[in-house]
């Protein structure tokens, strides 16, 4: 997937491509979460800038509690 590291991704997006990697790799939000930091953002979450680091924390706090 490529993305724009001059766009800011939002809380919804993350959480539909966490919501996707558990449906599709059948695993938990905690690998989920591993498995998103370490591909998407290759190990680091200020790739994106705060504004989609921020975005991410939120879409896996709301995963949480859903």
């Amino acid at each position: 997937m490529k993305v724009n590291h001059g766009g800011n991704l939002t809380k919804e997006y993350f959480r539909s491509y966490l919501s996707l990697i558990m449906n599709s790799k059948n695993c938990t939000l905690e690998e989920a979460k591993d498995f998103g930091l370490e591909t998407f953002f290759k190990g680091d979450l200020a790739a994106f800038g705060p504004i989609s680091r921020e975005s991410y924390k939120n879409a896996v706090k709301f995963l949480i509690e859903d």
